[in-house]
């Protein structure tokens, strides 16, 4: 693999499934990276022992120097914000597209297009991690059918963009640009 330099303006996207190694190979990418800002988008459930575990997990393999911003559902607005001198990680866009699962269809294009301004506006490396969904059962709900779709659409808008994309299955990275077609 080669080096992934931290002060060009990247757009790097890591998808996969849930527990295979997704956050790790992000964290990877930008282990060289002096400043980081780690942008959390899920909501915080501090009632959910099971989902804090899951937090202290990640949280204990991060550098002590990265920064935490937990911008939830303001992820544009988050970005924005930051140190611009900042790499970043955003984990994920799972938690992003939970936020807005109650917005219209014309509100949700109004939030990615916000979002895909944003991520367009930075000048450092940004990572962005990003669940597969839809490789097994059909929601059986139309809110799940809804989080699958939006989840799923948006990824493909951010790989437009993406200079690198990365999916993670079973600890393993696959470079998607370098091994794969375009669907026409």
């Amino acid at each position: 693999m080669e080096e992934v330099d931290s002060v060009s303006r990247q757009l790097i996207l890591v998808s996969g499934p849930s527990r295979g190694g997704k956050s790790r190979w992000a964290e990877y990418l930008l282990k060289e990276s002096e400043c980081v800002t780690y942008l959390a988008t899920s909501a915080r459930r501090p009632d959910d022992a099971d989902w804090q575990k899951r937090l202290t997990l990640h949280q204990e393999r991060r550098p002590e120097h990265w920064m935490l911003l937990e911008c939830e559902a303001e992820l544009s607005a988050g970005l924005v914000a930051m140190d611009p001198e900042s790499d970043v990680l955003i984990d994920s866009l799972g938690g992003f597209v939970a936020w807005h699962l109650d917005a219209t269809d014309e509100q949700w294009d109004v939030l990615v297009e916000a979002l895909l301004l944003a991520l367009s506006d930075l000048k450092r490396l940004c990572i962005v991690v990003i669940e597969e969904t839809g490789w097994g059962v059909v929601p059986p709900t139309a809110i799940g059918g809804l989080f699958r779709d939006r989840l799923g659409a948006l990824a493909q808008r951010l790989d437009r963009q993406a200079t690198r994309s990365w999916l993670v299955l079973q600890g393993r990275a696959v470079d998607l640009h370098t091994f794969s077609v375009p669907v026409p």
